[in-house]
This record gives structure tokens, sequence and C-alpha cells, in this order.
């Protein structure tokens, strides 16, 4: 009997089995379609509107290396490139490789193999360094 089960019990249908790993990936893809239609209709740049706010810059007032995203993935959707790349420069540069490590990703889980990440420790840690140096850069200067 296996370990927690009640005597008697007939066991859990699909106790055991995972998900499809293309599910977490379908699941992904609709959340960010969604908020990017809320996205394109909600002007971040005006205040009234609910949107997620970064609890480092509340908490500090200093902003940290993602603030002004939201407000840069707004100008992209409207083919404002310039206030991009004032909002945040650095996410902006490094928005197509987010765009190809999530294409990896969901071609991964589609295909149902497993996700292999794509930094290796020395990424990680250029990335980490990257963030940092924005983050002190952005708040000094």
């Amino acid at each position: 009997m296996r370990v927690g089960a009640v005597a008697g019990a007939a066991p859990r249908a699909g106790a055991g089995r995972r998900a499809h790993p293309a599910v977490s990936r379908l699941a992904v893809l609709a959340a960010g379609a969604a908020a990017s239609a809320y996205l394109y209709r909600t002007d971040p740049h005006q205040p009234g509107h609910w949107l997620p706010f970064c609890p480092f810059h509340r908490l500090t007032g200093l902003l940290c290396p993602l603030c002004g995203t939201t407000r840069m993935g707004y100008d992209l959707m409207h083919r404002r490139l310039g206030a991009a790349w004032h909002d945040n420069t650095l996410a902006l540069l490094a928005s197509p490789v987010a765009v190809l490590v999530l294409a990896r990703w969901t071609a991964e889980g589609l295909r149902g193999t497993r996700w292999r990440p794509v930094l290796r420790r020395r990424g990680t840690i250029l990335v980490v360094a990257a963030a940092v140096a924005w983050t002190v850069v952005r708040n000094v200067f």
C-alpha cells in the first residue's frame, strides 16, 4: 500500500502522472497574450490604472533593473522606440534574447523534451553583475 493511502480507498485517477510539458508553456503564452492585450489598451504613463508595482522601488525609492519595463513594453507595442529606450535601456537591449529563450522553452515543451537551462554558472554571474551595474548606473546618474 502507498504511504498515506487510506485502506480500502481506490487510488486517485491520474495519481503519479504529470501533465505534458506543453501545458505549462501554453498557459504561460495565454497569460502573456492576455497581459499584453490589457497593456496595449492601458497607458502605464497615466495614473489610475491597475498595473503591477515594483516592491523594490516602493520600499527604497530606488529604481531596480526592471523598473520601467512595463512602460517600455507599452511604448514598443505602440512603435515608440525612443520612449522605450528612455524607459529601460537594458531591458530593451535584452528583450530579443528573452524572446529567443521563451521561444526555445516553448518549442521544447511542445515537442515534449526536457528544458535545459540556457545559462551556465558564468552566464548567470554575468547577468547578475550587469543587473547590479545597471541598477547603480541608473540611480547614480
